[in-house]
């Protein structure tokens, strides 16, 4: 007999854990960031400026999220976390952020360019096709 999997439940379970890997990934003074399917999110430091900044994190992961050849959305840094395991890739725009988890890397000894290019690619995913899985706001 052939079992079924349920894909949905399989689906949250990922969203759930990466939605507890990014919130220890941030730092707690902030409290108004948007999350998108691939692991970007955007901080916001400022939210009140933005009636809503759901809209506000579409434009700017349009914006930012793209990866182009020979431009600026190639660079980027990355930097180990303390409070979760993996690591946050940061780009060309101010206050967006992707997180990467040790699971998505298939070296057995990460290096910081390998980081940094899937954080780039997943970035560039949210960009293409942005999907918000969580909002949070004070």
């Amino acid at each position: 007999m052939e079992q079924k999997i349920d894909n949905g439940k399989i689906e949250n379970r990922i969203e759930t854990e990466l939605l507890n890997h990014v919130k220890l990934s941030i730092n707690p003074r902030f409290q108004d960031w948007v999350l998108f399917k691939n692991g970007t999110y955007i901080i916001f430091e400022y939210a009140d400026r933005f009636p809503d900044i759901k809209s506000e994190a579409i434009r700017l992961i349009k914006k930012f999220g793209p990866v182009y050849p020979g431009g600026k959305s190639e660079d980027f840094d990355v930097t180990d976390l303390n409070k979760t395991k993996g690591w946050i890739v940061s780009g060309h725009g101010y206050g967006i952020y992707t997180y990467v988890s040790p699971q998505e890397i298939k070296s057995k000894i990460p290096n910081i360019v390998d980081i940094g290019l899937l954080g780039r690619s997943k970035r560039d995913l949210d960009g293409r096709n942005p999907v918000i899985i969580h909002v949070n706001q004070k």
